[in-house]
């Protein structure tokens, strides 16, 4: 069986925004789509760690902001590269508009949003299917959606090759570019320098995007 068969399979991406009292956030996701049309439904699928799962969860509202190829890389940085637990995701931000349910959706970047309200959830293990009723939507550009394709393509950065080979060897997430290192391993999670990335728990998944280790690749420094 090669895990790589899941590459083929076509993903957009979007900013998930939601809100729970004063407190705004939004994150990355890559699972959201059209269920039904008569009622409009819409389905989300968000890992249980991000903080953004819990304000749907409590307040059962949120939005999603359809990125388009005109979606800078700084975009994905904000929104997907930390965690809203600990960091306001707004400060500083200005392409945000607040739609009729009161809750952010992105502006540049951007083609549609659409808001939605929860009506049925389904506990995935790691993740949580918000099923949701449509409750309001605009087109805000032409520009096509982006995909995984044409952000791995044409908007991540590409890494750049060390002048001097190290040998050193990292696993480098294929989805957000965050790197393992065997060297120096993950003290804070208790997976000591030396560990081999094969040896660390099938379970892991990356700290920043939270894919799972089937996503990672072998690079040598």
């Amino acid at each position: 069986m090669d895990p790589k068969a899941m590459f083929c399979l076509s993903y957009g991406l979007f900013v998930l925004t939601a809100k729970n009292g004063e407190k705004d956030n939004g994150c990355i996701i890559n699972t959201a789509q059209q269920v039904t049309a008569e009622p409009n439904r819409i389905s989300i699928t968000v890992n249980k760690t991000d903080y953004t799962h819990d304000m749907i969860m409590q307040s059962g509202c949120f939005n999603i902001s359809v990125l388009s190829e005109e979606a800078p890389f700084a975009l994905f940085q904000k929104f997907g590269f930390c965690s809203g637990r600990d960091t306001d995701k707004f400060a500083g931000f200005t392409d945000m508009k607040r739609s009729e349910n009161g809750l952010y959706y992105i502006t540049a970047g951007t083609n549609a949003y659409i808001s939605a309200k929860t009506v049925q959830t389904v506990d995935l293990g790691t993740h949580t299917l918000f099923i949701a009723d449509v409750t309001d939507m605009d087109v805000l550009s032409r520009v096509p959606s982006t995909t995984y394709t044409y952000y791995q393509s044409h908007i991540k950065p590409k890494p750049q090759a060390s002048a001097q080979k190290t040998g050193e060897i990292v696993w480098r997430c294929r989805i957000c570019g965050w790197e393992y290192s065997e060297t120096r391993g993950l003290p804070e999670n208790g997976i000591a320098p030396g560990t081999k990335f094969e040896d660390i728990p099938a379970d892991f998944i990356c700290p920043i995007c939270k894919h799972p280790k089937s996503d990672f690749e072998r690079i040598e420094k």
